[in-house]
């Protein structure tokens, strides 16, 4: 009974002080989005500060090392992807931490796809155009991602690998960079997130191609997806979770949980969400990290060939 009592007192307590929510990418990505607008949720229903710090650098890995390495009291989270927990051990041989073993997952917030973007000088309209050009002009195309082993970057090359298709990768630190860069003609493709291109989309300034996951978007109904328009059996989403450092006392991860379930099932953030092409996902802990280990195994194979 002493045991529980005390578990039940951590949480009754928490959060005690500011709660800091690292967003390990550059302002105005769509890490930065759905990140932000967490905090400001969780930080209303709590009448506590969340304050956001945006930690980029690495692939989003410097800025999950520090939650990694942080007291494992629930203060200090992140808003992780795709690149820094699900092919972060393939990736980078001398990773300073392990997302499996000084991780503890809390929720699995969204599984969006991308949008197969080009910019508009591009000769290409559609995903049977982009593939016969591109092996027409061997060497030509180039592609901007957030960062080496983020999700645009291994849904670019399952791309180049399913269709045969030689691209040239092009880092940046984070998606908004990269989407400016595309918008300016300085790169033709981009795997991108909806909010980042959606915009520049309607006005022309960009050309959507496709989408990547096995259903239309919403906001862009009459744009296909890549198996329908070209590729058959291609599918990739990002992945976004918030985690806390290994050991946080159970009872404040089940509280977090409980809380951003609530956040992500609101009208008002399922709307906003599903709008940008982010439908959340919500679920236990247990859920969490049942994603993460089936994303380890999915995705092991062709991040460890990009680094070879």
């Amino acid at each position: 009974m002493g045991c529980s009592l005390s578990v039940h007192a951590t949480a009754e307590k928490y959060p005690s002080k500011p709660i800091q929510l690292i967003i390990p990418y550059t302002p105005g990505g769509n890490t930065d989005i759905l990140g932000r607008l967490i905090a400001q949720k969780l930080g209303e229903a709590w009448d506590a500060r969340v304050v956001v710090e945006n930690r980029p650098g690495a692939g989003g890995t410097i800025g999950v090392n520090m939650v990694a390495k942080a007291k494992p009291d629930g203060h200090t989270l992140a808003l992780a992807a795709f690149g820094n927990i699900i092919v972060a051990k393939s990736l980078y041989k001398d990773l300073a931490y392990d997302p499996v073993k000084d991780l503890d997952p809390v929720i699995l917030v969204a599984t969006p796809p991308t949008i197969l973007t080009a910019t508009s000088s591009l000769p290409a309209n559609n995903v049977t155009e982009l593939i016969a050009y591109g092996k027409a002009n061997p060497g030509e195309l180039n592609y901007g991602s957030s960062g080496k082993g983020t999700s645009n970057h291994l849904l670019a090359e399952l791309f180049s690998e399913m269709s045969g298709v030689k691209m040239t990768h092009v880092p940046y630190k984070g998606s908004g960079p990269a989407i400016n860069d595309l918008i300016a003609g300085l790169t033709q493709l981009n795997f991108a997130p909806q909010p980042l291109v959606l915009s520049a989309i309607k006005t022309g300034s960009l050309k959507a191609l496709a989408v990547t996951g096995n259903e239309r978007m919403p906001m862009l109904p009459d744009v296909p997806t890549v198996a329908e328009s070209g590729l058959p059996g291609y599918e990739g989403v990002g992945w976004f979770g918030l985690v806390a450092p290994k050991g946080t006392p159970p009872d404040i991860i089940r509280k977090l949980n409980a809380e951003v379930n609530r956040i992500l099932n609101s009208p008002d953030v399922r709307k906003r969400l599903t709008d940008e092409g982010a439908k959340p996902v919500g679920g236990s802990p247990e859920d969490a990290k049942r994603s993460i280990n089936d994303g380890i195994a999915k995705w092991k194979g062709l991040a460890t060939k990009v680094v070879e």
